[in-house]
């Protein structure tokens, strides 16, 4: 789950990035607009992907490689 979440919050902060930088949204461009309805389930699983990305800071377990 931990993994599955950092990659949907890269995802989402690539896409914040191109719109900060060029003003492209690329998850709206790749799915028919920001009002499309698999654009904004895109949007909300992100989202919630941030959401929890925000536990790893409450975590004493520290991530090692090859997990």
């Amino acid at each position: 789950m931990d993994t599955l979440t950092l990659i949907l919050a890269i995802i989402g902060c690539a896409n914040w990035g191109l719109v900060g930088l060029f003003q492209f949204d690329l998850v709206a461009w790749l799915f028919g607009g920001q009002g499309s309805l698999l654009s904004r389930i895109i949007y909300t699983l992100v989202g919630l992907a941030g959401l929890w990305c925000i536990s790893f800071l409450f975590r004493r377990r520290v991530f090692t490689q090859g997990e």
